[in-house]
């Protein structure tokens, strides 16, 4: 049965908007006439997506958060044996975001017309990846639809955790360098001009670092909202510059590059790719096709490049580890684990145990420098200071003297 979106007005005139079900417009339109609402406007969900994300209005999909929970309420129910069309009508239920609410039941209206899982998934593309709709058509075609669930929600809910503790992390020094940048632009724009002015006219000469000082803020003073503008302009500039795949791939090799940058690049993108890898081939995803589609997931488009190159030589008869060993952009112990586990014959194991590995290495190599980045904007901003303070400070030093003498 079709799912609808409505634009209604109930019995005292207010607008009122939801997801309702029913066999066409017009049978729709009746139930909302039943319940005493005024039909304004009906689309079909798939219809609505369809037209929003042409305006990039829908594009956003799912969150990280909304894939996680979707997932795991999903397997929940399957794996306890209700149908997979009552599983969804019952998630979409419960489901308080009229964004979420609309994409399942529009799922759900294309699985009661008779398809498949993945097919009705496939129409919004914006809320379940590539990835996603391959594993649930293997789960499909293998009969084991609730294991893959199960995978897939683990899988989901621990790239939420880690994505929501990287973000976490990254709060306090961001705003603590915001603040500091703030505070000693104040001083110099605002407070410095003020009190030093008043040495300036005395005719006094004033202490070199109070000079620098002065004509510091002086520069700021007079060109701060050039030197603004410039700073959005060129940031403008880059990210219209990134949407071009030479340019996109120029900078990324520069980031592997790096010496902290580039570590956190591999550890990332390693992760994501042997996590997206363990999945697709435990759910019995040909090796080619998981290869295409993990991917897809790096981000950095030379690492990117080296598994597509490597897929070429994998489907000629090379091994995964070798094939991907020869770009140099991945971790020793990642290609280890997959010879190990190509040895072994327990592929998927080891790319899970991989990407295990890179995901507490990542989180250490974080920690460890934020740890390190807080005392360093604490400290810097404190020399900051002390040389404004030391600045207005000198010349009322001097000022004494001269009274003394």
């Amino acid at each position: 049965m079709p799912a609808f979106e409505y634009t209604a007005l109930d019995t005292a005139g207010r607008e009122k908007r939801g997801v309702i079900e029913g066999d066409s417009p017009r049978s729709a339109r009746q139930q909302l006439r039943s319940k005493g609402f005024d039909p304004l406007a009906i689309n079909q969900v798939k219809e609505r997506a369809e037209k929003t994300s042409v305006k990039g209005l829908f594009s956003r999909g799912f969150s990280s958060t909304d894939l996680a929970l979707f997932t795991r309420q999903l397997a929940t129910l399957v794996r306890s044996g209700t149908p997979l069309e009552e599983s969804l009508r019952t998630v979409g239920k419960h489901t308080e975001k009229p964004r979420v609410k609309r994409i399942i039941m529009g799922v759900r209206s294309r699985v009661t017309e008779g398809f498949s899982l993945e097919k009705a998934m496939s129409e919004f593309p914006s809320a379940f990846p590539e990835m996603y709709r391959a594993t649930i058509a293997a789960g499909e075609k293998s009969g084991h639809l609730d294991a893959v669930l199960d995978r897939l929600a683990d899988y989901t809910e621990t790239k939420q955790e880690t994505t929501q503790s990287v973000v976490g992390a990254l709060v306090y020094p961001i705003a603590l360098l915001f603040i500091a940048i703030s505070v000693v632009i104040l001083l110099v724009v605002v407070v410095v001009p003020k009190v030093v002015g008043i040495f300036a006219d005395l005719g006094q000469e004033l202490p070199l670092l109070t000079r620098m000082l002065i004509s510091f803020s002086n520069f700021l003073a007079s060109y701060g909202i050039y030197i603004l503008i410039a700073v959005i302009a060129g940031a403008i500039a880059f990210s219209r510059a990134m949407r071009s795949e030479p340019f996109k791939a120029k900078m990324h090799k520069i980031f592997l590059g790096l010496p902290i940058v580039g570590r956190l690049t591999r550890g990332v993108n390693t992760a994501r790719f042997s996590r997206t890898l363990s999945i697709m081939t435990a759910s019995g995803v040909p090796v080619l096709d998981s290869l295409r589609i993990a991917a897809e997931v790096i981000m950095n488009r030379p690492m990117r490049q080296a598994v597509q190159e490597a897929a070429v030589s994998i489907s000629e008869g090379a091994t995964i580890h070798s094939s991907l060993e020869r770009s140099g952009h991945f971790p020793p112990m990642t290609l280890h684990l997959i010879a190990s586990g190509e040895q072994s014959g327990n592929l998927e194991q080891m790319l899970d145990r991989a990407a295990s590995q890179q995901e507490r290495e990542l989180n250490t190599v974080i920690n460890t420098s934020l740890k390190l980045l807080e005392p360093l904007i604490i400290i810097g901003m404190g020399i900051l200071v002390l040389g404004i303070v030391m600045a207005i400070l000198m010349p009322i030093f001097n000022l004494n003297q001269l009274v003394g003498q």
